[in-house]
């Protein structure tokens, strides 16, 4: 006989796997980084280059620990100005596993960047992209296995291609950006009586300003506003300390949703870690199985010897 605690655990699981499969046909929407600012590429195809050099980075989010099948991303980018005045380029790969379902996005980012004033800059980007779905159902927790012959199909590989696009627009404080990084609304299942899941446009708008407080520290309030049809506004607000160009910290909050700390340290010019730690603040996050979500963050940016050649401050 199951204990209530595998019984609540089967059914968290198909709960998760059901948002997954089912729910997603209303509006899917793309994963979620609560260190976005230091992932901006991913969101926003505009900001490939704009860090003035060859800039990597590594991104790990587990969401939502302690429940099955719960939410869980790699992702990881590069991008760097191209040899002609103006362009960028950059790769950017997100494996984004929810229950049964695994998405991979591989994408390709250019960017054009118009000199506006010696200290403002305004970026227009494109995000062409491949999509690959893969959905194992051999994963469920089905109370009786073979009950129902749909969920032995399995999806391996599911190939759709996308595009996005974005504009970003930044000085040596200020920066402001708009994007959509997948504009083709492709449906998924549309064969099968299983699902149908459909992949809506996610709008993003992220913007943050930085103040000089005194020679050591920086203050930097940012905010990212994601938009998708069929789903809640997501809003976050984040305001993050940066002392002696080294130590990062900070807290952020998503609208109805969760609270965060973030920490980060740069090791040197070139390397930062940083991490963060969500709490739920809605009836999810008073679950005896969510232990709350963690990410964790690598950038290597390649600097050469003149500090002078960082087109905008290490804050963003």
């Amino acid at each position: 006989m199951k204990t209530l605690a595998q019984i609540l655990r089967t059914q968290t699981n198909l709960l998760l796997v059901f948002l997954a499969t089912v729910g997603i046909s209303y509006a899917q929407q793309d994963a979620q980084y609560t260190q976005y600012m230091y992932n901006t590429v991913s969101v926003n195809p505009a900001y490939a280059g704009s860090r003035g050099h060859l800039s990597v980075a590594a991104l790990y989010r587990a969401q939502w620990l302690g429940l099955d099948g719960a939410p869980e991303t790699q992702t990881f980018n590069l991008h760097s100005p191209l040899g002609y005045n103006g362009l960028g380029g950059g790769i950017s790969v997100v494996n984004d596993v929810i229950g049964p379902t695994a998405e991979t996005y591989i994408d390709f980012d250019i960017s054009y960047t118009i000199q506006l004033d010696f200290d403002k800059q305004l970026s227009f980007g494109l995000k062409p992209s491949a999509h690959l779905l893969n959905i194992d159902f051999n994963k469920l927790n089905q109370f009786q296995s073979g009950q129902d012959d749909l969920l032995q199909q399995n999806i391996d590989n599911k190939f759709s291609p996308n595009v996005g696009a974005g504009v970003y627009y930044h000085t040596d404080k200020f920066y402001a950006g708009l994007s959509v990084p997948r504009i083709l609304e492709t449906t998924h299942f549309e064969s099968s009586s299983l699902s149908t899941a459909k992949e809506e446009m996610n709008w993003y708008f992220i913007s943050g300003y930085v103040w000089d407080l005194n020679p050591d520290l920086k203050f930097k309030p940012a905010v990212l506003s994601k938009m998708v049809r069929g789903a809640p506004l997501q809003l976050d607000l984040s305001a993050n300390f940066m002392y002696s160009e080294r130590f990062v910290g900070g807290v952020a909050y998503r609208w109805d949703a969760a609270v965060s700390a973030m920490a980060g340290f740069h090791v040197n010019e070139q390397l930062m870690i940083a991490m963060a730690y969500d709490r739920e603040i809605t009836e999810l996050g008073s679950t005896a199985f969510n232990n709350g979500s963690f990410e964790l963050i690598l950038r290597y940016d390649f600097i050469g010897g003149n500090r002078g050649t960082l087109k905008s401050p290490r804050f963003f």
